[in-house]
């Protein structure tokens, strides 16, 4: 059985020396590699786990602020929707004006046309203001639900408005008896101002909202900064200090591998003396 080398102890110690600098020069390459001082719970697990917990929330929370995002494009469309709507029937009320201040029948047919050409657009653009699959103007319209945080403890839901011409609707019937009397025409304007004012209110409720929307998002986007610089202030590295550490621990490995062929020198020369 072959004896155990046994190693002086200026030599132990300087092995021991060079392995506990060699293992500081391996952490601090990765510090530098990944731009992180703790990249696992054996590094530092209080700040390690603390640093997940900030990171998943901030990742919870991109995912509602892209769903913020597009509710807000959703609310938008209505909105655009709505003012064309409202375009379209003042429109139509002009036409029905105009055929009540001439007796021509034959010029009051021709507004009635034009009337109901007008309430076919209307219903048009109810149906195609839709974003993303959701229409909240069209007929059995959608409803939008927005949530705030992950637990949808905060959340918001935008009722759509059925936008058609129909009863269901804003209600403007097609221009009965073509505007032959007075009568049908001053029941058309009368279904237009309902109608002027029904559009009114719910452009003014979907602004409000696309506002509540806009300052949720802003207040989202910051907050995931605001948890992200948290996470990086237990996880990052600073690299100039960690640059200077290497260079710093390469210069006392240097000056440790010396030691160490100084330490063996100085045994070969006693072994000379028995030589």
């Amino acid at each position: 059985m072959a004896e155990a080398i046994n190693l002086s102890q200026s030599v132990r110690t300087n092995l021991l020396t060079l392995q506990r600098t060699s293992d500081l020069i391996s952490t601090t390459q990765t510090r530098l590699s990944t731009g992180k001082k703790v990249n696992s719970a054996i590094d530092d697990a209080p700040a390690f786990f603390t640093a997940r917990a900030l990171s998943n929330s901030a990742n919870d929370l991109d995912a509602l602020k892209s769903n913020i995002d597009l509710a807000i494009s959703t609310i938008q469309s209505a909105i655009d929707g709505i003012d064309a709507i409202t375009e379209l029937v003042n429109q139509a009320k002009g036409l029905a004006s105009n055929a009540k201040a001439t007796g021509d029948t034959n010029e009051r047919s021709t507004l009635a046309v034009q009337f109901n050409e007008l309430l076919s657009q209307i219903d048009t653009i109810a149906n195609d203001s839709s974003f993303n699959g959701t229409n909240l103007l069209q007929a059995s319209p959608d409803n939008l639900a927005v949530e705030f945080n992950s637990a949808n403890t905060s959340n918001l839901t935008i009722t759509g408005l059925d936008a058609t011409t129909a009863s269901t609707g804003i209600n403007i019937a097609v221009a009965a008896n073509n505007f032959g009397l007075n009568a049908n025409i001053d029941t058309a304007l009368t279904a237009i101002s309902s109608a002027l004012t029904t559009l009114r209110s719910n452009a003014s409720t979907m602004g409000s909202n696309n506002t509540i929307l806009s300052t949720r998002l802003n207040f989202t986007e910051n907050l995931v900064n605001t948890l992200e610089g948290g996470e990086g202030k237990l996880t990052l590295a600073d690299l100039n200090e960690e640059s200077a550490n290497l260079l710093a621990l390469q210069t006392r490995q240097q000056l440790g591998i010396n030691s160490l062929a100084l330490a063996a020198q100085s045994e070969r020369s006693i072994l000379a003396l028995f030589g």
